[in-house]
């Protein structure tokens, strides 16, 4: 028995779904020129918070689409044929999370239409320019990756693009990471642990977000999707929140055994303000706590429940993201160690930060414009399997 693989249909809730997509992308993209023309002074960002909100969505999504490809590896590079019927998803979500990601940063930064010079001129000591070149390799190996699945030519070379991508993936998630952990100049970025973080962060938020359109793209096209593989995909996803829970952890006791980052931990753990509310609450709690007490818990397996445990593991990631990325900026930055420095330039002052409309928009345009690609992407090619009840899937590959 084969799996039959079927655009999805265009009913009218499938509309409905991209203009309220296209809507919430195009505000991304309005907001975008309206802070390329006025400046980013009409931002909350400042000379001290340079990455804000936008960054926070864009970094989230660049981790996540590394994620999403997870499910497609496990089959390929680990040989879990259960999970083989949605390799072409998996790809395509990994291809779209990096655009929507990649667009909310580009544009974030200003200046959009200078990429051509970062993409063209390296400077090879920089960790950015790295990213060029990852990002870049991301998108030509996935798109080589999903060739070999849906084309009979290309099937041959299937377990090593797979493998290949498998590990790209994993170097693409740890520069991502590098990004922080080699800015030395700030406190809660110093840090080779952010590498590894970074790489389970991305297994947890690919996986929720994938487990969340994976559902939303079967029930709006009425298509069958049964228990044994959400289940599978639900108890993987809380072995990963898990697993993000012990390396934050770990981060935060290595830098506790510090006397130097004392300050720091004081600050993201008790006395930040809103970027401690971020990561108790948000990060902690909603991003932790809850998906785990949901997950492990027998009395809480139905569909509604799986659905609430990877939304708050997606709010707790953008939780983390904001911690790390606005919180590491909001310390301030021990410009001579060892020494008291006082003057006129924040020095010492812990740097304020709200967002404005325009960030709040194009962070969430990038978010719409990653399920819009993936949604539009599904009803014009096959990439879905027509259904994974738990009787076509027992008798593709057995009981087990």
């Amino acid at each position: 028995m084969n799996i039959a693989f079927r655009e999805i249909q265009a009913k009218q809730g499938y509309w409905l779904t991209m203009l309220v997509l296209g809507a919430l992308a195009g505000a991304g993209v309005l907001s975008a020129l309206y802070m390329e023309h006025h400046g980013h002074i009409v931002t909350g960002m400042t000379n001290q918070i340079v990455w804000g909100l936008p960054h926070v969505f864009a970094v989230f999504l660049i981790v996540a689409a590394s994620g999403a490809l997870n499910v497609a590896s496990i089959a390929t590079v680990f040989g879990k044929t259960l999970y083989k019927p949605l390799n072409r998803l998996s790809a395509l979500m990994a291809l779209t999370f990096l655009a929507g990601g990649l667009m909310a940063l580009v544009l974030d930064l200003g200046r959009a239409d200078r990429l051509v010079v970062a993409m063209t001129q390296y400077n090879f000591k920089s960790i950015f320019a790295w990213n060029v070149i990852l990002y870049n390799g991301f998108f030509a190996i996935v798109i080589a990756y999903l060739w070999t699945m849906m084309d009979r030519k290309g099937s041959p070379w299937y377990k090593t693009v797979g493998t290949f991508a498998f590990v790209w993936r994993l170097i693409l998630t740890t520069g991502t990471g590098s990004i922080f952990g080699f800015l030395v100049a700030r406190e809660a970025y110093d840090a080779a642990l952010l590498a590894p973080m970074f790489i389970i962060f991305s297994f947890n938020y690919g996986l929720a977000l994938f487990l969340l359109i994976l559902m939303g793209l079967y029930k709006g096209d009425n298509r069958p999707l049964g228990d044994k593989l959400v289940n599978r995909l639900r108890s993987l996803l809380g072995t990963f929140v898990a697993a993000s829970l012990y390396f934050t952890l770990v981060y935060h006791l290595t830098n506790l055994y510090f006397t130097k980052h004392h300050g720091l931990e004081a600050f993201l753990l008790l006395e930040g303000g809103i970027h401690t509310q971020m990561f108790w609450l948000g990060q902690v709690l909603i991003g932790y706590v809850v998906p785990m007490a949901i997950l492990f818990n027998p009395a809480t397996n139905g569909r509604g429940w799986t659905v609430i445990a990877a939304v708050a593991a997606v709010l707790g990631g953008l939780a983390q993201m904001w911690v790390t990325i606005i919180g590491g900026q909001a310390y301030p930055m021990d410009m001579f160690p060892g020494y008291a420095v006082t003057s006129g330039f924040y020095d010492g002052v812990v740097n304020a930060y709200s967002p404005a409309l325009v960030e709040i928009l194009l962070g969430i345009g990038g978010v719409a414009t990653a399920v819009l690609l993936t949604v539009g992407a599904s009803k014009v090619l096959r990439f879905m399997p027509e259904r994974l009840d738990d009787e076509t899937l027992v008798a593709l590959h057995g009981k087990h």
